[in-house]
């Protein structure tokens, strides 16, 4: 069996800058955040960043220059609507965009996962969509001649998610509720780099029963980082929830001397020193889940 772990410094070594990286999660939910951090204090720069459910991680790698293009439906920190850093660099042109609406984005993945060059669908028509951002439509071949927007597939050259449990191999448990489109951000990339929040063996994940939390086969994962509490200030649930405090820290460096200050604290330290700057995994574990 391969042993895919590797550190955090091994996984920016492996990125490159003008690379197309996925990012998955939701929000404020399940964000793959530590190894998010790694990638902001590194020379890596121009990357497309497919987020299409953003939250965090797209605010910080913009506050941070790394992002030339960004491709995503939403960024929000849930309770608080707006990320404060992805609005100033949206509205300073700071980067180009390519917005779809959820609906479409997960599409794309799943053509994108699939290994299709697009996925065929309705919605869209009658919208600004096909020229805001250049989709094609397609003519059924089938009797029934239906014009239909063709979605074309979001391929990336790597990825980066959070998982709660993996092995060596890259066999992975993903036990929140909702496992949003990682399966799909997995799938649609080249590469996929996972942070876990435990590092146990493959006893341990317990497969016969646990298959159904099984995102994707082991053969998909490149590379395993363990990084309890990896996912802070975002949730992982049932480990621990949305840390609300840390977020509107978060979101209140607005300022350059402000920002300067919180990527002092936050940014460039090592996992370690940032657990103890946020008070803690006894504190983090005690956050509950969020409730809807």
């Amino acid at each position: 069996m391969i042993d895919k772990v590797i550190s955090e410094a091994d996984l920016v070594g492996r990125l490159r800058s003008g690379m197309t990286l996925g990012v998955g999660g939701w929000a404020t939910r399940r964000k793959p955040m530590s190894l998010v951090r790694a990638i902001a204090r590194s020379d890596l720069k121009d990357l497309t960043v497919v987020a299409p459910y953003g939250g965090p991680d797209i605010g910080l790698l913009a506050a941070s220059g790394k992002i030339k293009k960004l491709v995503f439906a939403f960024c929000s920190l849930d309770h608080l609507p707006l990320d404060p850093h992805f609005r100033a660099a949206r509205q300073s042109g700071a980067f180009t965009v390519r917005e779809l609406d959820e609906g479409l984005a997960q599409w794309s993945l799943r053509a994108g996962a699939m290994h299709l060059p697009f996925l065929p669908t309705r919605a869209g028509l009658g919208t600004a969509v096909p020229e805001e951002t250049g989709m094609k439509t397609i003519t059924s071949p089938y009797e029934d001649g239906e014009i239909l927007l063709a979605a074309p597939a979001l391929r990336m050259d790597a990825a980066i998610l959070h998982v709660h449990r993996a092995d060596k191999q890259g066999n992975t448990l993903i036990l929140s509720p909702d496992p949003f489109f990682d399966e799909l951000i997995g799938r649609a990339s080249d590469e996929v780099y996972v942070s876990t929040e435990k590092l146990v063996s493959t006893a341990e994940l317990n497969m016969r029963e646990n298959a159904r939390y099984s995102p994707f086969e082991r053969s998909v994962v490149t590379g395993v980082i363990h990084a309890p509490f990896g996912a802070h200030p975002t949730g992982a649930t049932p480990d621990y929830g949305i840390d609300l405090e840390h977020l509107k820290t978060y979101a209140a460096a607005t300022t350059p001397e402000a920002w300067a200050d919180y990527r002092t604290k936050f940014i460039e330290v090592d996992p370690a020193a940032y657990l103890d700057a946020v008070g803690g995994g006894a504190r983090l574990s005690a956050i509950p889940a969020p409730v809807y």
